[in-house]
């Protein structure tokens, strides 16, 4: 079986949604919705049928080492598949209410998710920087995907020069790595550090413009400005999927680069990590707590949370790393529900954007409500929910790093960043209804935000196996 049949596959079928796309009338543009759901599912069946997903698997190289395929790969493929089969269903009925049901999401979805498998499998600074650019492209055609709202214009072109920024910063870093080492390969990087030693000035540098490739990807302080514009301006369908899939892919390439290739530079990575950590706690769940925008108040909060995911990357172990595995798959989770709420409140041409849209919707519609709720108190910390165990073990993989007062810090603005969560609460529970218009939305939406709610529950009360599977995907550090 090829390596790469899952890409292979994905490809294909982007491309065959363009074409079949030209030749379907607007009423049956349902099928593209549904070919785009069989390439996630056939997708994960591909990847399922490989020896690669939990285990002792070894890993395996394609493409002259360019491209490798490991357990570490496969889970974090396969639960791109399941957020992105989520997001659809999420986006089907808002696209449709906004009369933007067009093929141009289902495609530029498919290939940002072809960017985010090609950037969890690169092995080489070229592929991650063809991942990386092929999610960048599709994203910001995303951002704009509203061709007549300004706002999203705006936002897009934001996000298109700050990520052009960063990108010939990724870029400029890799270009000192390559001419320190003079190899492309992460594991032959990786050995000429070894033998040539740690303290090149040259690598150094490159080192730096790397982690700020990388922290722009995720999000975190200082360089998180585009974050609450986008996030704001894009439409809300593509609010969740910035959220969700791109920050796995964003895991991965710090992976990649930081262990993989820069390993024996741990000692300078860390420290810079620390920082970015730090700040992106701080300041993201303070700037949450002013939000009354709940787009933007999650744009903050997704800040912090990529702030607790780098606490893992910090001691540079298997531990961590799975810790900090865990914690995006958790958070893709929670996002993606989040901001599906969002869309289900959402009525023809106005979308639930700020936090009074929110209040009264136990009376509403009371099941609804407590979805939000799990929501919340999972992203909140709350324990049995999912998003404890995953703060939980970011915090200890810290202390392990011998951190404890990062960890110390981390856990008071947890504490503090729970105000807001629990605001949107008390709006649901304890306010009377600004809006009393009953919520109706279709079977496939209620099931996905159904299961979706139960996952969050279910994952944290049954923790054990997703955090296991995220422990042996590592289990070769």
């Amino acid at each position: 079986m090829l390596l790469v049949h899952p890409e292979i596959w994905v490809l294909v079928m982007a491309c065959v949604i363009m074409l079949v796309d030209l030749f379907l009338r607007e009423e049956r543009r349902g099928i593209i919705h549904m070919l785009a759901m069989l390439t996630l599912i056939f997708a994960a069946i591909i990847t399922l049928s490989g020896d690669y997903l939990v285990g002792d698997a070894q890993s395996v190289t394609a493409f002259s080492g360019h491209f490798i395929r490991d357990p570490m790969g496969d889970v974090l493929k396969v639960f791109s598949f399941v957020t992105l089969g989520l997001i659809f269903t999420y986006a089907k009925f808002y696209l449709r209410n906004f009369n933007m049901f067009r093929s141009d999401f289902y495609t530029l979805s498919l290939f940002a998710l072809l960017g985010v498998m090609l950037l969890i499998s690169a092995n080489s600074l070229l592929m991650i920087y063809l991942g990386l650019e092929l999610i960048s492209l599709s994203v910001y055609a995303l951002v704009a995907f509203n061709r007549e709202s300004s706002r999203g214009s705006e936002a897009a072109m934001k996000y298109f020069v700050l990520g052009s920024i960063a990108s010939g910063m990724l870029l400029y870093g890799m270009s000192m790595i390559y001419g320190a080492t003079g190899s492309l390969g992460l594991n032959e990087i990786a050995a000429a550090i070894s033998s040539q030693g740690e303290h090149d000035i040259l690598l150094i540098f490159g080192l730096v413009f790397v982690v700020v490739g990388i922290a722009f990807k995720f999000g975190v302080v200082p360089f998180h400005m585009w974050i609450p514009d986008v996030y704001e301006g894009a439409p809300a369908a593509v609010t969740l999927f910035i959220s969700s899939v791109p920050k796995l892919a964003a895991f991965a390439m710090a992976f990649r680069l930081l262990q993989t290739g820069l390993g024996d530079l741990h000692i300078h990575w860390q420290g810079m990590l620390q920082v970015l950590a730090l700040l992106s706690i701080v300041l993201g769940n303070l700037a949450a707590i002013m939000q009354t925008n709940i787009k933007r108040m999650l744009a903050y909060s997704t800040i912090s949370h990529m702030g607790f995911v780098l606490l893992g990357l910090l001691p540079g172990s298997a531990f961590g790393f799975g810790a900090s595995m865990y914690y995006v798959m958790v958070y893709a989770l929670m996002s993606t529900a989040a901001f599906g709420m969002v869309i289900m409140l959402s009525s023809a041409g106005v979308e639930a954007e700020h936090l009074d849209d929110f209040k009264g919707l136990n009376q509403r519609n009371p099941f609804y409500a407590a979805i939000m709720g799990i929501v919340m108190f999972s992203m909140a910390g709350v324990p049995p929910m999912i998003g404890f165990f995953a703060k939980w073990l970011v915090i200890k993989a810290a202390i392990d790093a011998g951190l404890l007062w990062l960890a110390i810090v981390a856990v008071i603005f947890a504490v503090i960043g729970a105000f807001y969560y629990l605001r949107v609460i008390k709006y649901m529970y304890f306010d009377e209804p600004e809006n009393e218009t009953p919520i109706t939305v279709p079977v496939d939406f209620s099931a996905a935000i159904t299961l979706n709610g139960l996952l969050i529950l279910g994952l944290g009360i049954f923790s054990s196996s997703l955090i296991t599977i995220c422990m042996k995907s590592f289990a070769a550090l």
